[in-house]
């Protein structure tokens, strides 16, 4: 992909021949006069580098420079004249990432626009795979939920929101039925196919604001935002009953029915985490208890 470069200086002939050198050394270029003009150009149109003179009418090249870093993700190269009480440091502190004399040398100028580019290049496969290290830290491998640890990182978070601006916060636990059965009788290859389909299905009937786990082994658990105890009990019912409604295929392409039991909970103030959590998994055993491939709510704590 080719780089778009803006050249920013009040003098028309640095700027049109810097922009001819740099179009037949094949970058994209586009030019402005002034700071105000290359913000408009940067606002209209994706840009990588900036080059940019320090004087300039109005506002100059250095507080340019701040403005371009405060708020794009673009490189700034700042040219100065030799005789000008401007140094390489002052430029840096505004985020610049290369300084360079006026009159410019071409060649010069093109080497450390390669190697402004060259780190760009780097920083983005840098944070990228950053990126990619946290998305893996806190996604189970197998179904792409979320995993356990995250989920108690993100219930904590909801549970302060939930005491600083009162939303209702729900909380779903549910558990495959049977699951040690289908195990031993397909293999865990088969059943690891079931615990990716219900993965699916959970994605597909929550909505942005809610979160789903893989909390361990067969159970999953849902953080549910601003959603009270009966409206969770609705979206348990959804869930079980898209479950239900599936028809799973196993090795050698026989046909199972595979169902989920349910516990619902709604956060109640000044309730610790351990507390809430085990609520959920109390109605969910209730759901066992009472025959599976049903939903249980419990939206108290017992009374002391």
């Amino acid at each position: 992909m080719t780089a778009h470069i803006l050249i920013v200086d009040d003098e028309p002939s640095i700027r049109e021949t810097m922009r001819e050198y740099l179009r037949l050394s094949g970058y994209e270029t586009s030019v402005a006069s002034s700071a105000e003009e290359a913000l408009a150009a940067i606002t209209a149109c994706p840009m990588e580098v900036v080059i940019t003179d320090i004087m300039l009418p109005g506002i100059d090249g250095l507080a340019l420079t701040d403005q371009i870093k405060a708020s794009w993700d673009v490189d700034v190269i700042v040219m100065t004249g030799y005789s000008q009480e401007y140094s390489y440091e002052e430029a840096i502190s505004k985020g610049a990432s290369d300084f360079v004399f006026k009159p410019v040398r071409f060649e010069e100028l093109d080497l450390r626009l390669k190697r402004v580019l060259r780190e760009r290049l780097l920083n983005q496969e840098r944070l990228q795979m950053l990126d990619e290290l946290k998305k893996l830290s806190i996604t189970d491998g197998l179904t792409q939920l979320y995993n356990s640890r995250y989920f108690y990182s993100q219930l904590k978070g909801e549970i302060e929101r939930f005491n600083r601006y009162g939303h209702k916060l729900s909380l779903l636990l549910l558990d495959i039925d049977n699951f040690k059965i289908y195990n031993d009788t397909f293999g865990h290859l088969e059943g690891d196919k079931i615990l990716v389909r219900i993965g699916q299905i959970i994605r597909a009937c929550l909505r942005k604001m809610d979160t789903a786990y893989r909390y361990g082994g067969e159970e999953f658990t849902i953080i549910l935002p601003g959603t009270p105890g009966e409206e969770a009990r609705t979206v348990a019912e959804r869930l079980r009953t898209a479950v239900a409604s599936e028809t799973f295929s196993s090795a050698g392409n026989a046909t199972v029915q595979i169902t989920i039991s349910v516990g619902v909970t709604q956060y109640c103030r000044e309730e610790p985490v351990s507390g809430f959590v085990q609520r959920a998994d109390q109605a969910m055993y209730e759901s066992k208890q009472a025959g599976r491939n049903r939903v249980s709510c419990i939206f108290k704590p017992p009374a002391e």
